[in-house]
């Protein structure tokens, strides 16, 4: 089950990376800064799409698999962390921000794979607070990307730079929840 459509799919979000950030590293001749905008913003709602669809596709056809359930977290955290770094780089987001969510990321990782290794990852399992700071950043990268007027009326900008502080937020929140499930492991192998 290493190529199935579903994990063909969780692919194209690693391979989305580059198409993403090369976007703004078109000349100005080639495309405007707008252009540019647009462009990443869709591509990144399409890729981030496929997150729902690969999963619903693997059930939908039989064909999940380990090796599926390992890459899918791992291309959102891949297309997540390098659309924000781009974004502090555009100086649409604050480093703040780039560094909670990311940090939390690797810690939360490196948590989840600590305790499959001793049997207990049911402990650290997805909760209600990871699903909601998923959809605050997903929400907010590509208000950010945007970064203009939606429709005439709503500043991508400002909506964007409330939602990825929500999303920082509900890190740290996450974060603490997962951590305070995995003390009582942490404890007992700490002697």
């Amino acid at each position: 089950m290493f190529m199935t459509i579903p994990t063909i799919m969780t692919w194209t979000r690693i391979f989305a990376i580059p198409l993403i950030v090369g976007v703004f590293y078109l000349p100005e001749t080639t495309a405007s800064q707008a252009e540019k905008n647009f462009i990443a913003t869709v591509m990144f709602v399409v890729f981030a799409a496929t997150d729902w669809l690969d999963g619903y596709l693997a059930r939908k056809l039989n064909q999940t698999s380990s090796f599926g359930a390992f890459l899918d977290p791992v291309a959102d955290k891949f297309l997540v962390c390098a659309c924000v770094l781009v974004l502090v780089h555009l100086q649409r987001a604050d480093v703040f921000v780039a560094l909670i969510i990311i940090g939390r990321e690797i810690a939360i990782s490196a948590l989840r794979e600590w305790m499959a290794q001793i049997g207990a990852s049911k402990s650290v399992a997805v909760h209600m607070l990871g699903k909601l700071k998923t959809v605050a950043q997903m929400v907010a990268i590509p208000f950010l990307l945007f970064d203009g007027l939606l429709f005439g009326v709503f500043n991508t900008h400002l909506l964007g730079v409330w939602l990825i502080w929500a999303a920082a937020i509900l890190t740290i929140w996450s974060m603490v929840y997962y951590l305070q499930k995995a003390l009582p492991e942490i404890r007992a192998r700490a002697k």
